[in-house]
């Protein structure tokens, strides 16, 4: 359980990252990569991912965990790359340790490479340096296009959730098992963490290649970055953007099934309107379910499914 106290302070600062961050993407794909759990949309990219990762890149996952932990000196926030780089390669030798020891403990196994980083040896740091660019090359760089405007797209949307429904369907709409105790944040984790926020505000931040719960990390200027995973990943994002924006945010195949939903629909009639198996309309279901635009519940065999109100605005907003 990831448990988030948070300020009156925090909630009257709650923001929406403006732009992707492509070390923070990469740290996230990064352990994406080395989660086992069963996540269809991703299967084939990790698979992809694991047969043509480039040997030099492969050191970075001795530093990030498949829970979605990594040290907080790899990712800065900087939205570009070579300025990201270089605020890694200069990170302050105290943080790089208590960040390695603090990863170490999660349950990354103490590598003589990252003992080696830890002691800043300069030959590893090139290795580090090398890597951070090979990776960035080989997993984001011929997508970035594509992932940059795939972001615009979901923040967009949640501007307008924050505006039209407010900040508890905007929080809650996030991820999963999402709920809210007084000021406290709760949400389902594979850890038990407790985070207290300090009253400088929050910034939601989606990742196009995390899939499951939050991930919480700190701003350089103190606010609590939550990042969720987008309701569209990147392996579903078409090479070329469509021309309809819902499909644009959903993916197509998920567009029509929010539009099918305006009228209750069972899952076997979905899968026939949408002309996929029960399986692949359960899992689309499934998604919209948890981005709060659709509804589920059993009648009997049947599990029928409709549009929330949130998903009604979202249809009403791209039409």
């Amino acid at each position: 359980m990831l448990r988030i106290h948070c300020t009156t302070d925090d909630l009257l600062r709650v923001t929406i990252a403006e732009q992707p961050a492509p070390l923070a993407e990469l740290t996230i794909a990064m352990e994406m990569m080395q989660r086992r759990d069963f996540h269809p949309t991703f299967a084939s990219w990790r698979q992809h991912m694991a047969r043509t990762l480039p040997a030099p890149a492969r050191p970075l996952l001795q530093l990030v965990s498949p829970l979605g932990a990594g040290p907080e000196f790899l990712d800065p926030l900087s939205v570009d790359i070579d300025e990201g780089i270089d605020q890694v390669m200069s990170s302050p030798r105290t943080t790089v340790r208590a960040e390695l020891k603090r990863m170490c403990a999660i349950d990354r196994p103490l590598t003589p490479w990252i003992r080696l980083l830890a002691d800043h040896d300069g030959d590893t740091w090139k290795d580090l340096h090398r890597a951070l660019w090979t990776a960035y090359r080989a997993v984001l760089a011929h997508r970035w296009p594509q992932l940059r405007t795939a972001f615009y797209v979901e923040t967009a949307w949640r501007a307008r959730i924050l505006s039209r429904h407010g900040l508890q369907a905007t929080l809650t709409s996030l991820a999963p098992s999402i709920r809210w105790h007084g000021l406290t944040l709760e949400i389902d984790f594979p850890r038990d963490v407790t985070i207290a926020s300090t009253g400088q505000g929050i910034v939601l931040c989606p990742s196009l290649l995390w899939a499951g719960h939050l991930l919480a990390s700190s701003c350089p200027d103190g606010r609590l970055l939550l990042i969720y995973p987008a309701v569209t990943p990147l392996p579903l994002i078409q090479d070329t953007a469509p021309s309809d924006p819902l499909a644009a945010l959903l993916g197509t195949t998920r567009a029509r099934a929010l539009q099918l939903a305006i009228h209750q629909r069972t899952t076997t009639e979905l899968a026939h309107d949408l002309d996929v198996t029960v399986a692949a309309a359960s899992m689309q279901a499934k998604t919209l379910r948890e981005a709060g635009l659709i509804t589920s519940h059993r009648d009997g065999k049947a599990v029928w499914h409709q549009c929330t109100p949130l998903g009604l605005d979202l249809l009403t907003a791209s039409a």
